[in-house]
């Protein structure tokens, strides 16, 4: 028996970056247990606007959006705000936030996106053509628009970021946009075309195929819920969950949001945030897009999925289980009807959901420093189902001692979550 099939590795978290996880581990050989508390992909996974963003170079933070933050909170119609009974547990997360949006740590903080990211689309293919559901991904392509000339003006620092970095992006004008979508109303001026940027058609259904396809591989899904640890010397020596105690020889933390908790007994205290999203769900839109959409004046994302229209929005810092505020989700997002031409809104759905949102917008990825036999792999906030198969691959080449095929020191848990660590862009 190899080394790898005899060691017990639980993956905690059944999202799109814990299933992920557990296939490519599955596949490394390991005897895998991927325990979820729910289903798998209903959390963050299942509202994802769907877009896997091979072109998400630049990070939440950009220069100058610091000084600005508090005009959004105090704006209604600004899809950035924050619980006030939950404001002084964020502080010290803005405080880190607003360090990481100097210029200097935004290009650097853009190099370390770019790195997962020019890695991020291959292994996604390869992960859905190994389980036979590469119709899971569509080329589709996407477009940025805009409806005011000054904003689309200010919108270059973020497409020559891009550029800098390898993504292939076009400037339009509205007529030019129109050509392409003709879905687009005449209040869009001008916009950005990502040309190699590609959609899922069904977020929570990929997660789900994923999933199944670790189960009839050998491995094996545990509904349970986590309560804690039993540690050794050495590490995590049993997973204490409601349904029993577990041994285990390797642990992984991939449970989006919740990993905080998870993080922090196990050797450290990482500042993740709960920055929930919402959507809705149109089966009948009137008008449908046939290319995803992201309004960069209004914040919404239109995406054309299996089964109608999603419309997203939102970034809400407020504690995971806090009860929803769907009517201002829906003040936002009603606005997309400026953008595209007959949209109808009768709402077959409504969905919140948490991000696991890093100040540096940078995921984590790597051992804890206080335990070899801990994986993280948590953070990736907006960008979670394009990262979530490069996640898991470098996870499986960590267990199995393998020197990983990309340059993951940018991710590592002690940093100090600034962009503060990473060595100055050759791009700046």
């Amino acid at each position: 028996m190899s080394e790898s099939t005899s060691r017990r590795v639980h993956v905690i978290g059944a999202g799109i970056v814990g299933s992920c996880t557990a296939w490519w581990m599955r596949r490394a050989g390991f005897d895998v247990t991927l325990i979820e508390k729910n289903v798998p992909g209903e959390g963050a996974s299942l509202g994802n606007a769907g877009s896997i963003g091979l072109g998400s170079v630049p990070p939440l933070g950009m220069p100058g959006m610091a000084w600005k933050a508090a005009g959004m909170f105090l704006d209604p119609m600004h899809p950035l705000t924050a619980r006030l009974s939950h404001l002084p547990k964020s502080i010290p997360w803005f405080i880190r936030f607003a360090m990481a949006t100097k210029r200097s740590r935004v290009e650097s903080i853009s190099d370390a996106r770019a790195n997962l990211l020019a890695h991020a689309g291959d292994a996604l293919a390869d992960l859905l053509h190994q389980i036979g559901h590469s119709e899971m991904v569509e080329p589709r392509g996407l477009i940025h628009t805009y409806e005011n000339k000054d904003k689309l003006a200010k919108g270059m620092y973020a497409v020559e970021l891009r550029r800098k970095r390898g993504i292939r992006v076009e400037v339009k004008t509205g007529d030019e946009l129109r050509e392409m979508e003709p879905a687009l109303s005449d209040n869009v001026v001008g916009g950005m075309w990502y040309p190699d940027v590609q959609d899922c058609i069904n977020p929570m259904r990929m997660t789900k195929l994923i999933s199944e396809a670790f189960v009839a591989a050998g491995g094996k899904l545990m509904t349970a819920e986590v309560k804690g640890f039993n540690l050794g010397a050495e590490g995590p020596t049993g997973i204490i969950t409601d349904q029993g105690t577990l041994p285990c020889d390797l642990v992984v933390i991939a449970a989006g949001a919740w990993s905080r908790k998870f993080a922090s007994e196990l050797g450290c205290d990482v500042p993740l945030a709960s920055e929930r999203g919402y959507h809705i769900m149109i089966t009948d839109p009137g008008t449908l897009p046939k290319i995803h959409l992201s309004s960069n004046d209004r914040f919404i994302a239109i995406s054309p999925m299996e089964h109608g229209l999603r419309m997203s929005s939102m970034s809400e810092f407020a504690a995971i289980d806090a009860k929803p505020n769907h009517e201002r989700a829906f003040r936002i997002i009603k606005e997309a009807t400026n953008i595209v031409r007959g949209l109808k809104l009768d709402v077959a759905s409504r969905w919140v959901g948490s991000r696991p949102s890093m100040p540096d917008s940078l995921p984590v990825i790597g051992f804890s420093p206080a335990f070899r036999n801990v994986l993280f792999g948590f953070g990736h906030g907006h960008i979670g189902l394009t990262l979530g198969a490069v996640t898991g691959r470098i996870l499986s080449q960590l267990a199995a001692g393998a020197t990983p095929n990309i340059d993951i020191s940018a991710y590592r848990p002690d940093r100090d979550f600034t962009g503060g660590h990473l060595p100055p862009s050759p791009h700046a």
